[in-house]
C-alpha cells in the first residue's frame, strides 16, 4: 500500500524554512540605509520578531513549524500502523526523536560558546520537549486532543495569573526587561523578565554549567514555553485528523478555514480584553489562539492551492525546502557563516556592491540563499532525506 503523504504540508512547511533562511538577506540593514522607504520598512519589520505584543510574519515561523509537526503526525502514525509496526516501537521511536531535537537544539545554540550552552527555548528544544506527549495524544479522540488544548492554555494562563507581581522596587534593567514594554495592573503577570517562566528559568538553566549565573534572556523567552507549544502541535494535530478523515476536500478546507477564523478573532478578544497579552516570546495562551488561526489559513491556502487545484509545479522549489526540513535548518544555523566566508574569498570584498551598497545585503544573502537550495536540490535529486 502507497504512504499517505500531503504534499501541501511540504510546501508549507519549505515556506516556513524559506522565511528562516531568509534572515541572510537582512532586510533591516537596506531599511537603515533607505529610512525613507516604507517598502523596506514594511518588510524589515516582517523580517524581525516584534518586541513583546502583537505579531509580524517572522513571528509565526516558529508556530507553524510546530502546528505543522501536529499536522503531519496522523499520515505518519496511518502509514507505521499499515506497515505492520507496533505502538511499542513506534513509542521508542518518539522518544528518540524528542531526544534528539532538545539536543540537536542545543548543539546549534552552542556553536558559537567556549562551552555548552545549556538553552531550551529554541524551535527544536521545544518541539523535543513536548514531541512525546503529542505522540501519545495521536491515538487518542479528538475530544481528548480537545480537552488537553484546554488544560494546557488554561493551566499556563493560571499559573502566570496567580504568581505574584514583583515588587515596587524590582531592577527591571538588570532582567534586560525595557520600560517602553512594562504593561501595569493585571497584565504586568506577563511581563518581560519578571513573570512565572523567567523566575523558573533562573532556577533550572543554573542546574547547567554556566560561564556565569544565568540572570534573564535578553529576548525574554522562556524554557516553559514548551508546554504551550504543545497545545500549537495539537491544534495541528487536529488540523492532521480533518484533513486524513474521509469527505469531501472542499468541506476539508472550510474546517480549516473555520478553525483559523475562530482562532484569530478569540486572540484578539482575549488580547484586547486584557485577560491575556498576545506574547509569541512565552507563548501565553493568547499566541496560541492567535498564531494558532494564522497556521490554519496558511494550511487551508496551501491546501487549496496544491492539493485542490493542482499547483503543485508553482511550488516545486518550496518543495525541496520542505521535504529536508531538518538539513534546511541545520543549514540555516551554521552552513551561511561557510558559504558567507567563501564568497569574500573568492569573489572579493566588494562584490555586493553591484547594485549598490544599499542592497549589498540583498546581492550577499541572495547567493548564499542559492547555495543552500542548490544543495536541497542535489540531496531531493538523489532521495537523501534527513529524518530524526
Amino acid at each position: 500500500m502507497p504512504s499517505l503523504r500531503l504534499k501541501s504540508a511540504d510546501v508549507y512547511r519549505g515556506f516556513v524554512m524559506f522565511l528562516m533562511m531568509a534572515e541572510v538577506l537582512r532586510f533591516h540593514a537596506v531599511s537603515a540605509a533607505l529610512p525613507q522607504s516604507g517598502f523596506w520598512k514594511f518588510m524589515a519589520f516582517n523580517q524581525d520578531h516584534v518586541a513583546w505584543t502583537g505579531c509580524s510574519l517572522h513571528d509565526l515561523i516558529q508556530p507553524s513549524f510546530s502546528f505543522l509537526v501536529g499536522l503531519v503526525l496522523p499520515f505518519s502514525l496511518f502509514n507505521r500502523q499499515h506497515s505492520g509496526e507496533k505502538f511499542g516501537k513506534m513509542l521508542r521511536h518518539a522518544a528518540w526523536r524528542a531526544f534528539v531535537l532538545v539536543v540537536l537544539g542545543i548543539f546549534l545554540r552552542s556553536q558559537w560558546s567556549p562551552q555548552t550552552y545549556f538553552t531550551f527555548e529554541d524551535t527544536l528544544s521545544q518541539i523535543g520537549l513536548g514531541y512525546t506527549f503529542l505522540f501519545a495524544l495521536g491515538f487518542q479522540s479528538q475530544r481528548v486532543q480537545i480537552g488537553a488544548i484546554l488544560v494546557l492554555i488554561l493551566g499556563y494562563w493560571l499559573a502566570f495569573a496567580l504568581y505574584p507581581l514583583p515588587p515596587s522596587n524590582f531592577d527591571y534593567q538588570a532582567v534586560f526587561s525595557e520600560p517602553e514594554l512594562l504593561r501595569s495592573g493585571f497584565q504586568g503577570h506577563w511581563n518581560k523578565n519578571s513573570n512565572l517562566a523567567w523566575a523558573f528559568d533562573t532556577w533550572f538553566l543554573n542546574l547547567f554549567p554556566r560561564e556565569s549565573p544565568f540572570v534573564a534572556n535578553a529576548g525574554g523567552y522562556v524554557t516553559l514555553s514548551f508546554i504551550p507549544t504543545l497545545a500549537t502541535m495539537i491544534l495541528g494535530l487536529l488540523g492532521g485528523n480533518t484533513l486524513i478523515a474521509e469527505g469531501k476536500s472542499t468541506d476539508k478546507l472550510k474546517k480549516l478555514v473555520y478553525f483559523g477564523l475562530l482562532g484569530l478573532v478569540l486572540g484578539l478578544v482575549f488580547h484586547y480584553a486584557g485577560i491575556c497579552p498576545n506574547v509569541k516570546r512565552i507563548w501565553t495562551p493568547t499566541w496560541v489562539l492567535f498564531s494558532g488561526g494564522w497556521c490554519f489559513l496558511l494550511m487551508a491556502g496551501f491546501y487549496y492551492l496544491i492539493d485542490l487545484k493542482g499547483k503543485e509545479q508553482w511550488f516545486f522549489w518550496l518543495k525541496v525546502i520542505g521535504m529536508n526540513s531538518i538539513a534546511a535548518y541545520v543549514m540555516a544555523h551554521g552552513f551561511d557563516a561557510y558559504v558567507s566566508k567563501a564568497l569574500h574569498i573568492h569573489l572579493g570584498p566588494d562584490y555586493d556592491t553591484l547594485f549598490g551598497v544599499p542592497y549589498r545585503t540583498l546581492v550577499h544573502g541572495g547567493l548564499i540563499l542559492l547555495a543552500e537550495w542548490w544543495v536541497l536540490w542535489w540531496m531531493y535529486r538523489r532521495g537523501v532525506f534527513i529524518r530524526i
